[in-house]
């Protein structure tokens, strides 16, 4: 079914939200290639577009005082489309584990083969306590989509690591805020880019990143962000990171990024 982004809920509900269009010029890096950060960009789109047309999205819990905030994503992107190549965004719910409701995706190529897979964990937020709220009551009437799995695990928690040494410093200014008033989670993807060579990762074919939003960074903060490569065999490079809040020191996010040829 053709999912309508400029009304969602024009075609009525939808258990697969899907999008069809060619990967765009500000998409792709110097490699020809979809970027990561785009890859969460199109996620990100297509999650709040399908619970648009689910009638749970932003406007939907706003009448109830609550919100969706993503906590933590796994991707893996196993061959990178190129520019003005055709590919369908998928978007679907999973059901909910404890205080997650759990989210996965994917996006194919022309052939339905799956270049990119991912799954992502959400929580429901009191607005005013800013305090997650069981999900269970939001995800009875959505769709179950069993045995859809775009991967096999859930995002798990990220660990402390005490070798990590200060690589960059950023601080959350207009463009990095989003609807809700705080950092959008695509930003922290591109920071954590901006860290690395480039040519790492315009020469990459195949990643993996896994990240876990820790607390949220509001406008005007300062964020320390703080990293170190993993002992990975295989992979062209692997590195760990952590956003710290200057001044306090308090974790806004961890992440875990692989990288082959």
């Amino acid at each position: 079914m053709k999912c309508d982004t400029a009304n969602p809920k024009a075609s009525g509900p939808v258990d697969v939200w899907q999008e069809t269009f060619p990967v765009r010029f500000g998409s792709i890096d110097k490699s020809d290639r979809l970027t990561l950060d785009a890859v969460f960009r199109f996620f990100q789109e297509a999650a709040i577009s399908h619970a648009e047309n689910l009638g749970v999205g932003l406007q939907d819990l706003a009448r109830t005082g609550q919100v969706w905030i993503i906590s933590r994503m796994s991707a893996i992107v196993n061959r990178r489309p190129k520019y003005c190549e055709t590919v369908t965004v998928r978007s679907w719910p999973r059901g909910a584990e404890k205080l997650f409701a759990m989210r996965d995706y994917d996006i194919r190529d022309k052939d339905g083969i799956a270049s990119v897979s991912a799954r992502s964990c959400w929580i429901i937020v009191d607005i005013e306590k800013r305090r997650p709220l069981r999900p269970q009551p939001v995800m009875e009437s959505l769709p179950k989509n069993e045995n859809m799995e775009a991967l096999s695990w859930s995002p798990a928690g990220l660990e402390e690591r005490g070798n990590l040494q200060k690589t960059a410093e950023r601080k959350a200014l207009y463009t990095d805020l989003d609807y809700i008033g705080h950092v959008n989670n695509v930003r922290y993807i591109q920071w954590i880019e901006d860290t690395l060579d480039p040519r790492l990762l315009e020469k990459a074919e195949k990643m993996r990143l896994d990240i876990n939003y820790l607390n949220e960074i509001l406008g005007g903060e300062v964020i320390e962000i703080m990293s170190a490569p993993l002992e990975d065999e295989g992979c062209s490079g692997a590195f760990a990171f952590e956003g710290r809040k200057a001044g306090n020191g308090q974790a806004a996010f961890r992440a875990e990024l692989r990288l082959w040829e």
